[in-house]
C-alpha cells in the first residue's frame, strides 16, 4: 500500500521556536557572541586556509566555533547542485540557513564559499542576519590565484575540463565601494600577516566583556 504523505503548508507549520532556549542563553552558557563570517573569493585565494586558521586560534582562547566550507558542504548537503546560476543560488541559500541555526546556537560560524555575485552575498546576509554577518572578501587577483592552483582547478578549466569556472567562464565580482565587507589581501602579505588582521577585526565582534 502506498504511503500516505502530508502536504507541508504553511497551516500545517507551528514552530518551536518560542520555546526553545534562546539564543542569548546560548551565549551566556559559551561566554561569546555568535557571528558569522562569510569568506569569499575566488578557488585558491586562502579562504580555506584563512578560514582553519582562524579557527584554531579561536580555540585556542578557548571561543566555538563552526566552519562550513565549500566543498565539504557539496560533498553532502548540496551534492544534488551543480554550478548553473540557479544551483549557486540554492547552495548558498542553503548554506545560510544552516550559518543561521550555528549562529542561533550562540557559535562562531566561519564559511569558506566562493560566492562570486553580490546578489548571493546580499542574498546570504539578509537570512543571517545583516548585524550578524560579516563578509570578508579573500582577494587575490586570478593570475596568482592560477600560479598557486592548490587543487589543479586552474590547469583543468585551462583544458576546458571545469566548466562554468568562476574567474573565467563565471564571472567574479568584487565589493563594491562602500559596502561593509572586510577586504584580506592574499596577494601582498603572509598566512600570519592575514591571520592577525583578521583576529583583530574578529576578537571585538564576538567578545562579551
Amino acid at each position: 500500500m502506498a504511503a500516505a504523505f502530508c502536504m507541508v503548508t504553511p497551516e500545517n507549520i507551528h514552530t518551536e521556536f518560542h520555546r526553545m532556549l534562546d539564543r542569548s542563553a546560548k551565549e551566556a552558557q559559551l561566554r561569546q557572541r555568535g557571528h558569522v563570517f562569510w569568506f569569499y573569493g575566488l578557488s585558491g585565494s586562502g579562504k580555506s586556509t584563512l578560514a582553519n586558521a582562524l579557527e584554531r586560534k579561536l580555540a585556542q582562547e578557548g571561543y566555538v566555533t563552526k566552519i562550513l566550507d565549500g566543498d565539504n558542504i557539496r560533498s553532502g548537503l548540496n551534492s544534488d547542485l551543480g554550478f548553473s546560476d540557479a544551483d549557486r543560488a540554492e547552495n548558498i541559500r542553503r548554506i545560510a540557513e544552516v550559518a543561521r541555526l550555528f549562529l542561533d546556537a550562540g557559535i562562531v560560524v566561519i564559511t569558506s564559499f566562493i560566492t562570486p555575485k553580490r546578489e548571493l552575498r546580499a542574498q546570504a546576509r539578509e537570512i543571517v542576519g545583516a548585524d550578524d554577518c560579516t563578509p570578508v572578501y579573500i582577494e587575490a587577483s586570478f593570475e596568482a590565484c592560477a600560479e598557486r592552483d592548490v587543487k589543479g582547478l586552474y590547469a583543468k578549466a585551462a583544458a576546458g575540463g571545469v566548466k562554468d569556472f568562476t574567474g573565467k567562464d563565471s564571472s567574479f565580482e568584487v565589493p563594491e565601494e562602500g559596502a561593509p565587507d572586510w577586504t584580506i589581501s592574499t596577494d601582498h602579505q603572509s598566512e600570519e600577516e592575514s591571520l592577525q588582521q583578521l583576529l583583530e577585526r574578529v576578537l571585538p565582534l564576538i567578545k562579551t566583556t
